[in-house]
């Protein structure tokens, strides 16, 4: 694993490389070329590959650079948040493409049966707890009172920690105190598209490999299909029951 932070990016070959869709470069050589159209984290690389070890995504960063594909500094960035910007997400490739079409159709079946749909391959990768329950953190972005109220309720019941928001800028301060062990993020609120903060999220080191799940109402294959392309966790959608929400939490922080 890199000893220093780095910030990636992809240079002027990388980018006529991931253009061309060439052949020569491997898949998942050319979905870090894709997630680089902006400067990246190392972190935040992480984020999106989950399924592979530390040191084989370490491994293909340095090979890039080695390319000429591929070039980083090493600096202690700072980051300011901001909600309220559409975030471009990046083009993926055909390979990925064809992965979360057929993704977006297996978490569209499974919601419309049981309400809720975590991603199996980010949840294998995802970190164990280290802390007790009373002691873990799940933040709750929502603005509808009534829902706000019964997902603090339902959350409380089950033992967690709660910090609840109702808007994208009170969720930006909340994060700036306290990182969650969970987030729970609606997707159409007053000031920002749940989506959009998702991507951004996403692209921040500090929330990079943070769980969150979308609880929203809007669950079309389009829908499911942009959030799991972005990074999310899974699906809970409204109305949801007190249990489908407590296993879904369990689940995510790997308590059952």
């Amino acid at each position: 694993m890199a000893s220093t932070p780095r910030i990636y990016r992809r240079t002027d070959a990388g980018t006529r490389a991931w253009e061309s869709a060439d052949a020569n470069v491997p898949v998942e050589h050319r979905r870090i070329l894709g997630l680089l159209d902006t400067d990246a984290h190392a972190d935040v690389i992480r984020g999106f590959l989950r399924r592979y070890s530390d040191k084989l995504i370490f491994d293909w960063l340095d090979r890039l650079v080695q390319l000429g594909l591929v070039e980083f500094t090493s600096a202690e960035a700072q980051h300011d948040l901001d909600f309220t910007s559409s975030l471009k997400l990046s083009e993926l490739v055909a390979e990925d493409k064809k992965r979360l079409a057929q993704d977006a159709q297996i978490a569209g079946a499974v919601i419309a049966s049981k309400g809720a749909y975590l991603s199996a391959e980010r949840l294998k990768y995802a970190p164990s707890p280290t802390r007790a329950p009373a002691e873990t953190l799940l933040l709750i972005v929502e603005d509808d009172p009534d829902q706000a109220a019964l997902a603090e309720l339902r959350v409380a019941a089950a033992g967690y920690k709660v910090a609840l928001v109702a808007t994208a800028e009170e969720m930006a301060k909340a994060l700036k105190q306290a990182v969650p062990d969970l987030l729970l993020l609606d997707v159409m609120l007053p000031d920002g598209d749940g989506f959009d903060i998702l991507g951004n999220l996403r692209r921040h080191p500090d929330y990079a490999l943070m769980p969150i799940v979308m609880l929203t109402v809007k669950a079309t294959t389009g829908d499911i299909e942009h959030g799991l392309a972005l990074g999310a966790d899974g699906y809970v959608t409204k109305p949801y029951s007190k249990d489908v929400l407590a296993e879904t939490i369990g689940r995510v922080l790997k308590r059952e």
